[in-house]
């Protein structure tokens, strides 16, 4: 069994009564990680995807809610999006119940949320759960067969699936692939054109690492600006793609409302587009492991409660610093090469706007110290 990083911070929250609200994208482990965990004879689990559980839990009275729970001190939602006014059940549960420990899972960022912000607002305490981290691969069989399977995690990812059924990945991520971006998107809204959607998320599959325009997309998928921009909305609420912001200080050429786009795990976006060339066989290494890196350091500080805001940086001269963390107004600049004989050419511009900074050039020598730094 593979450890998960996200134990350690729900276990310190199980004491109080608060609700424990874990999301994250579809195949992460959410249901395995609590089945292993919290599954015993004092735990109560309630899958929403049945039609009984969510008729149940959608508009229940204090009572119903008693005899539902019974003597469980424990209960688990898993789906939980998926139930109408479940904000409203938990805050029953939590200001009614309080020797019951709640906590819900959810798929979709974009419906829990909606339903639990306002009757949970200091009630609850929120977790993101990511498709397996390296350095939970690495306590779990070691820094030397880790770093030797770097250039397969490029290609397949780091999806639980993928990793523990080795010569199906593929399969795997197809499937994966389409369940999460249309299963999901496709029954949250009414999206008149798929086929559109779908080749947005391709569009988007080429160009990580790279700044986006919505104009340019919205030619080539054929859609009005504004919808492409509420569908990258929500991809983003889907955990399928997050979008990382240029730093601006109000310098004259620095770009400030550009964005880059980047996958939560590098094989779903291979998967969208049908490449599972080798790397020597790759143009797209470069961005390929700047998204992997990105994506490594964000599990790495969410699961050891280490903040900053995360940027890139670039000017309409063309310099640029690939990702750069503002930590309490310390600047921690990265530049990131996959070639470990490529220089770090670091912008004077940067350099003069931001004194307070720290560069690094984060290349396969050195990318175990960039991941693991505690700012």
């Amino acid at each position: 069994m593979i450890n998960r990083n996200v134990v350690k911070l729900i276990d310190q929250k199980l004491e109080d009564n608060k609700v424990i609200v874990i999301q994250g994208p579809r195949q992460v482990g959410k249901t395995t990680l609590l089945k292993q965990k919290y599954d015993n004879d004092d735990t109560l689990w309630l899958n929403a995807d049945s039609l009984d559980v969510r008729d149940r839990l959608s508009n229940p009275n204090i009572s119903e809610l008693r005899r539902i729970i019974g003597k469980a001190t424990r209960v688990i939602v898993d789906e939980a999006q998926r139930v109408q006014n479940i904000g409203i059940t938990a805050k029953l549960i939590y200001d009614e119940i309080p020797s019951v420990k709640l906590i819900l899972t959810g798929s979709s960022a974009l419906d829990l949320a909606s339903n639990i912000n306002e009757p949970l607002t200091g009630r609850k305490w929120e977790y993101l759960m990511y498709p397996l981290s390296i350095s939970e691969m690495e306590s779990h069989h070691g820094y030397m067969t880790e770093s030797a399977l770097l250039n397969q995690r490029l290609i397949y990812g780091m999806y639980p699936d993928v990793i523990n059924r080795p010569g199906e990945e593929r399969d795997i991520l197809t499937q994966l692939a389409d369940s999460a971006m249309y299963k999901d998107i496709l029954t949250w809204r009414l999206i008149k054109k798929p086929q559109q959607l779908e080749k947005l998320v391709q569009a988007l599959a080429y160009q990580i690492g790279s700044e986006v325009s919505y104009n340019e997309l919205s030619q080539m998928v054929g859609l009005d600006n504004e919808t492409v921009e509420s569908y990258i909305h929500l991809l983003e609420k889907a955990y399928i793609l997050f979008r990382l912001p240029a730093l601006s200080r109000n310098l004259r050429n620095e770009i400030k409302k550009s964005k880059k786009i980047y996958f939560y795990d590098v094989g779903l976006r291979n998967a969208v587009i049908n490449n599972w060339n080798p790397i020597t066989m790759r143009s797209d290494v470069g961005g390929l492991w700047e998204n992997f890196l990105i994506v490594e350091r964000m599990k790495y500080k969410a699961y050891n409660k280490i903040y900053s805001n995360d940027y890139f940086w670039r000017t309409h001269a063309q310099q640029e610093i690939d990702y750069v963390e503002d930590a309490s107004g310390v600047i921690n600049a990265y530049e990131f090469k996959w070639n470990n004989n490529k220089k770090a050419k670091w912008s004077k511009t940067f350099l003069d706007a931001y004194p307070e900074h720290k560069t690094m050039l984060v290349s396969r020598e050195n990318y175990w110290d960039f991941v693991t730094s505690k700012i």
